[in-house]
């Protein structure tokens, strides 16, 4: 039984789509294409060039257009990737960081298509919530880093 979701990102590439959607099910699990629909005669993309790709992403579904050049991503939009070891952390900094992404601050990055993501762990807010003291440090700790380092979030957390 299939679940329509209510919700979909829908991506505006220029006409990178079906190269993003292949990137990004390379990276997470439990990823796949699904539906491609192509420029026919009419256009207004080339004859033949996908128009609109489907793709999952970790059971998100997620939908990109090759819409042409008129718009941008910037960081108002991001997706944040929720890791449970540091491991997971340099996988996905790493993975999203290649062939021309670009490491931010905090945890941010852009992706080689310009799309942001958070590379985050999942116990960010619980160290940076409750005590103020502790959770200063922490912000303090974030502050000066670009891929986020655990072990040093917790340090900061405990005060070492």
């Amino acid at each position: 039984m299939s679940v329509t979701r209510r919700i979909t990102p829908f991506l505006w590439f220029d006409n990178q789509a079906e190269d993003a959607a292949n990137f990004y099910c390379s990276i997470f699990k439990n990823s796949k294409l699904g539906q491609i629909v192509r420029y026919g005669d009419v256009g207004p993309g080339p004859k033949g060039q996908v128009m609109i790709i489907n793709f999952e992403l970790d059971g998100q579904d997620f939908t990109a257009l090759n819409g042409g050049p008129r718009f941008k991503f910037d960081e108002a939009i991001s997706f944040v990737v929720h890791c449970e070891t540091q491991e997971e952390i340099d996988y996905y900094w790493d993975k999203l960081t290649a062939d021309g992404g670009a490491p931010s601050m905090c945890g941010w990055l852009k992706d080689k298509f310009g799309l942001s993501w958070q590379v985050v762990p999942t116990m960010i807010g619980e160290l940076m919530s409750g005590d103020a003291e502790k959770s200063g440090r922490v912000m303090q700790a974030v502050m000066q880093m670009q891929k986020l380092d655990l072990q040093k979030m917790k340090d900061a957390y405990e005060g070492n």
